[in-house]
Order: structure tokens, then C-alpha cells, then sequence
């Protein structure tokens, strides 16, 4: 994405993510997701978002519906970016691999570089001012970094234009429920970077 590239109106920019969504569709980079997927999972949300959730690779209820976090960890994303006054519709969410990795395994280094093309065109096409990444494997493959989560957290990094935010993944959240007080640290840093002010701030 490069820094004040024109804008594509919001219909071109539904148009180009329907093109790419296609080629996704059909894409058999990855011959082991290829052969295991239900369907490709591309994304959700509004094409001229200024926030994009990213995370890492869709699961068995995401393979089933082909819409990201649609699972429990989707209706936990969902109360958080409610929490944050915004609406699913609001914002676009999107994943570092379009396929399920069998048994939810983390992407293979190889299958992340062969969608990292896909990835870097819907942003391209969205050209969002924000993306929070929800998990170490999405904030490590999209910012190209070995760093650990406690780390990146609590600070912005910069990727083609769009500046990033490091949070835990919800299906973190599930599994240790205490770690909800830092992803609203994260949630309340990120809106006020947005100009989002916050019930209770």
C-alpha cells in the first residue's frame, strides 16, 4: 500500500475484493488445504473500513460458513468491537491464510508466504487507517517478526501505510478469561489513536 495513493470509491473497491475473492476461490497453491477445505474463507466487512481484524486462519466453523470468526472466538471479536461502539458491518475482518488448516494447526511458513499475495491486495484495495492483529501468528507473519506478543502489545508498528496493533487472539481469551482486562487496554489505546471515545473514559 503506498502512503496517499488515491482512494477507490466504495463500489470499485466491493468490485476488486469480489474479483480477488474469486481467484481465491480457485486458488490451489497449497495442495494439503486445497484438498481438505470445505471452502475458502476471504473476508467480511465494509471495503472502506478504516480498522481491519486480522487474524490468523479460519477454523471449522469459519471452513463450514466460509465467513471469518463466526465461531465462539467470532462472538467474542464481536462483543469486543461492540465494547468499542462499532459494529461487525463497521469494520473488515480478514485472516493470514483464506484456507483451514487441517486440525487447526498454525500455518505452515510456505502457506502464509503463498497467500501473503491475497492479504496484501485486500488491504491494498481497503487501504485501512488501522489493523489489529489477534494472535501472535497474525501480528508475527504480517509484521515479518519473531517478537513475542508481550512485546508488541501496548504499541503501534507501521505496514504499508496502515498503522498495527498487536492484541490477543479471542480464542486466547477463552481459554484464559483474565486476559480480557489487557485486550481492553489494547481495545481503549487503538480507539483513542481512532478518535473513538469510549463509555467510562
Amino acid at each position: 500500500m503506498r502512503r496517499g495513493a488515491p482512494k477507490l470509491p466504495h463500489a470499485e473497491r466491493e468490485m476488486a475484493l469480489n474479483l480477488i475473492c474469486g481467484q481465491v476461490r480457485g486458488c490451489e497453491r497449497c495442495g494439503e488445504l486445497a484438498t481438505t477445505r470445505k471452502q475458502t474463507v476471504f473476508g467480511v466487512g465494509d471495503a472502506s473500513a478504516r480498522l481491519c481484524f486480522m487474524g490468523e486462519a479460519p477454523g471449522a466453523d469459519e471452513d463450514a460458513q466460509g465467513e471469518p470468526f463466526v465461531g465462539r472466538s467470532g462472538q467474542l471479536l464481536n462483543k469486543i468491537i461492540e465494547a468499542c461502539t462499532l459494529r461487525r458491518q463497521d469494520v473488515y475482518i480478514l485472516n493470514t491464510l483464506k484456507c483451514r488448516p487441517p486440525g487447526n494447526r498454525n500455518p505452515l511458513p510456505t502457506e502464509t508466504a503463498n497467500c501473503r499475495e491475497y492479504l496484501d491486495r485486500q488491504l491494498d484495495i481497503i487501504q485501512p487507517e488501522f489493523i489489529c492483529c489477534l494472535g501472535l501468528v497474525a501480528a508475527q507473519a504480517l509484521l515479518n517478526t519473531e517478537t513475542t506478543m508481550s512485546r508488541l502489545r501496548k504499541r503501534f508498528f507501521e505496514y504499508r501505510g496502515c498503522r498495527v496493533l498487536c492484541t490477543y487472539h479471542p480464542a486466547y481469551l477463552l481459554r484464559n478469561p483474565a486476559a480480557k482486562k489487557d485486550v481492553w487496554e489494547d481495545m481503549q489505546l487503538l480507539m483513542g489513536e481512532m478518535g473513538l471515545v469510549l463509555p467510562g473514559k
